[in-house]
């Protein structure tokens, strides 16, 4: 019975060659769309689920609770946290520390090579992650302070094919490391990429400049990690370990702590007042709608289209029925036809994938395969076929298996005119869809462009951050004066970080005539030691700039941005002294800036402080000469650093870049909507002109009768284009207000953000019914301009 049925459907394959390469073609782009998604959608949602602890390991978070009721939360605790935590509460099996490091120079084998990243962590990272060691002991990874575990692709850069264990590494040419292990490489969906670890016993012989262990508790600058034994009430245990900071130091005005899960880390990490309240989980959920969207309009095309030819299987259905075939029979047969389309085009859209992934990865950023040799894809990729097949199957087999052969016989079974009907509706639905994404994808790129459209308060031409590695710190004074003496730059400054990494922050400042609740509010730190105003082209609106090679005590001084002075109530803030609460020391105000964006360029301007070298360094900015040529300053520049810091490459950003990368998630977000949105409309498009040829086609006796009674070409081709354009106009009524809806949730995530206004609508609609109309208008003036002998003769 089976093999008749796939015989059969076959035969109808062939016989409907045009409407089964529509059908064929649809249902394929629909699902490679949806198969590139649910791809792109699981790697999101197993961001580091692959630890064998996951349901036990915990970030520790620090709270910031301000008094005018708002709290901030971070991830970033002090260095003796993790140890106290471990010693206080029995609930907490392991904790680890981790310490980031940019950018090493690693030395071995007569090879050196610079480190994107390696970790400076506690001996139980690698028994809380699972981070498999090929070599090594995973319980004792370091044999003493001057102990390395590298990743294989490191062991590979620096050793070749070489065994690197027990060998020597140097880093940044001072100290001697021994290899202890190799690890695997860690996999894409981890938050922890690395190449290296170092033990935290060497962390400890470093000299960190802190008075006393109050100091060591007040600084938050490294990541604490925490495996909980089994079964523990995390609530409660966070009452607990809430205000240990607060007993360490014996100060009440500090933060608070709590745990947060591992399992919420990636796609929760969206915090305000302190809750978690999303983050890419949003995102995440509306391209799963969106494939859920895709692979939906691909089976209206199928349903319609099936549906459609219900004239040309009606007869056949009738003479099964009438020679005994039962309806289970005949729906079994249309669900194999079904099952047969999907199969052929879940092929095709395996081939589709294949060829576009490559495009698909750099679109994403990250690095997707199809697991072939894994059993469960099958499954899952054969449970998909079933599913497509029963839902875009379903309705045509009870439908067409419904009719009843006397009025199969009679023709009573058509409703060509009815107002409403299943297949309208189901177009309706379509392009409701489509035209969702499409406003969607306007709004997202709207957003985008005035963001990027504002003013950032600075002039990032021609200017150049380079982070201190190796000696460039210490030399810093003769690379400065080299780039000047030599006409390279016209100023140079050094900072705590890139003008676009948004700085410091710290709260508790203390002025004149203060107000309690803004002596909490968080400010933002950034730091220079001269001529910041004059490299990143602020605007001076009072006083001067920070110069601590000509005013010596300008290391307590700071310059105000427009929104620490509002928020200070300074009415002339020259002079003014502001009290720093932490180390009791007394600042004073030598300069006002206009407002400046100083990290995301989506958030209002923080209240910012910029202050002389009491705060670290990590970075300087370069402003080249305009007179010079980019290419040609960078290589002149690049001798200036070769000669001061030879063992390291010179490694520069432009912050212009760096400015424009910041846009790259939405970017991202804006170009998958808008793939995915053409897609939509493409698949609609497609099921439309196989739909428009049909209704022209069964249409046609009445339109040989319009032209013989006078109906001009223009005339028909109107009348068969409208009945499809009242469709994408009702599409458009329900659309607009489900994507207002959605799209003005979206844009709450963001401080600055556009207005909905309604010419995106207007855009939108008039953009869907052109779009309708190009597709469907072939057909209707095919049709129009037939000779009606050919639609009458059998009359």
């Amino acid at each position: 019975m089976f093999k008749n049925y796939f015989k059969t459907a076959w035969r109808n394959l062939l016989r409907g060659k045009g409407f089964s390469f529509i059908n064929i073609t649809g249902l394929a782009i629909g699902m490679a769309g949806a198969i590139l998604i649910m791809m792109w959608l699981q790697n999101e949602i197993s961001f580091d689920k692959f630890h064998t602890n996951r349901n036990n390991l915990y970030e520790v978070y620090t709270l910031t609770s301000n008094t005018d009721g708002h709290s901030r939360a971070v991830n970033a605790t002090s260095q003796p946290l993790g140890p106290a935590l471990k010693q206080n509460y029995p609930e907490i099996a392991a904790f680890t520390r981790v310490w980031d490091l940019r950018n090493w120079l690693l030395s071995a084998n007569n090879k050196s090579l610079t480190a994107t990243h390696g970790f400076i962590v506690d001996t139980s990272f690698l028994q809380m992650f699972s981070f498999p060691l090929i070599k090594g002991n995973a319980t004792a990874p370091f044999r003493n302070s001057h102990s390395i575990i590298i990743t294989q692709d490191l062991a590979k850069k620096l050793f070749g094919d070489d065994d690197p264990v027990g060998k020597i590494i140097k880093t940044e040419n001072t100290d001697n490391f021994t290899v202890t292990g190799i690890l695997k490489n860690p996999p894409v969906n981890t938050r922890f990429q690395f190449d290296y670890l170092l033990p935290w016993s060497f962390r400890d012989t470093q000299i960190d400049g802190y008075a006393n262990e109050t100091e060591r508790w007040l600084s938050n600058n490294t990541s604490t990690f925490v495996l909980l034994k089994p079964n523990m009430n995390v609530a409660a245990l966070n009452k607990k370990i809430s205000d240990i900071t607060r007993r360490y130091t014996g100060r009440n005005d500090v933060w608070t702590h709590f745990l947060f899960s591992l399992n919420r880390w990636y796609l929760y990490s969206e915090f305000k007042d302190g809750k978690s309240v999303g983050g890419r989980i949003e995102t995440v959920r509306v391209f799963a709608i969106i494939a859920a969207f895709i692979l939906l309009i691909a089976c209206i095309n199928f349903i319609n289209l099936s549906t459609a030819r219900s004239e040309k299987r009606a007869k056949e259905v009738g003479i099964r029925k009438v020679i005994g075939a039962g309806r289970s029979l005949l729906i079994g047969q249309f669900i194999v036809e079904a099952f047969l389309t999907a199969c052929i085009s879940g092929a095709i859209a395996l081939v589709i994938v294949q060829l576009v992934l490559p495009s698909f990865d750099t679109l994403i950023d990250t690095q997707l395969s199809i697991p072939y040799n894994n059993f469960y894809f099958w499954l899952i990729a054969f449970g998909f076929i079933i599913i497509t097949s029963l839902l875009a199957g379903s309705y045509p087999a009870f439908y067409l298996s419904s009719f009843k052969p006397v009025s199969i016989f009679k023709k009573q079974f058509k409703k060509i005119n009815t107002v409403i009907s299943p297949r309208k509706i189901l177009v309706v639905v379509q392009f409701t869809f489509a035209i969702i994404l499409i406003i969607s994808t306007i709004i997202i790129r709207n957003q985008i462009v005035y963001a990027k459209d504002r003013d950032k308060g600075y002039s990032n031409n021609n200017l150049v951050q380079v982070n201190f590695a190796g000696d460039i710190e210490k030399n810093y004074a003769l690379i400065k004066q080299d780039l000047l003496d030599e006409g390279i730059a016209s100023s140079v400054t050094k900072n705590m970080g890139g003008i676009t990494e948004g700085g410091a922050h710290t709260w508790g400042l203390r002025w004149q005539n203060e107000n309690s609740a803004d002596t909490n509010t968080t400010i933002t730190l950034y730091s220079a030691d001269a001529d910041w105003i004059k490299t990143a082209g602020l605007h001076l609106i009072a006083g001067r700039d920070i110069d601590i090679y000509k005013y010596p005590a300008d290391s307590n001084s700071v310059v105000l941005n427009e929104t620490a002075v509002k928020l200070m109530g300074f009415k002339d803030p020259i002079g003014q002294t502001i009290l720093e609460p932490f180390y009791h020391t007394t600042l004073h105000v030598v300069g006002v800036v206009k407002d400046y964006i100083i990290g995301s360029p989506y958030d209002e301007v923080p209240p910012t402080v910029i202050q002389g070298p009491r705060a670290w360094f990590t970075a300087m900015h370069i402003k080249f000469n305009p007179a010079l040529s980019t290419a040609n300053a960078l290589a002149k520049t690049e001798l200036i650093f070769k000669k001061y810091n030879p063992a390291y490459p010179f490694d520069y950003k432009f912050v212009d870049q760096q400015y424009a990368a910041q846009f790259d998630n939405e970017q991202r977000t804006k170009t998958m909507a808008g793939l995915f949105a053409g897609l939509a409309i493409f698949i609609s498009c497609l099921g439309l002109f196989g739909l428009s040829a049909y209704i022209a086609e069964s249409r046609v006796k009445e339109i040989g009768l319009r032209k013989v009674l006078g109906a001009s070409v223009t005339n028909i081709a109107k009348l068969l284009s409208f009945d499809f354009v009242k469709l994408v106009i009702v599409s458009i009524v329900i659309a607009i207000p489900i994507a207002y809806y959605a799209m003005n949730k979206w844009l709450q995530d963001y401080t600055y953000r556009i207005n909905i206004g309604w010419g995106i609508f207007a855009v939108a609609g008039l953009l869907s019914i052109i779009i309708a109309l190009a597709t469907v208008s072939f057909q209707a003036i095919k049709a129009a301009v037939a000779n009606p002998v050919n639609g009458l003769r059998n009359e």
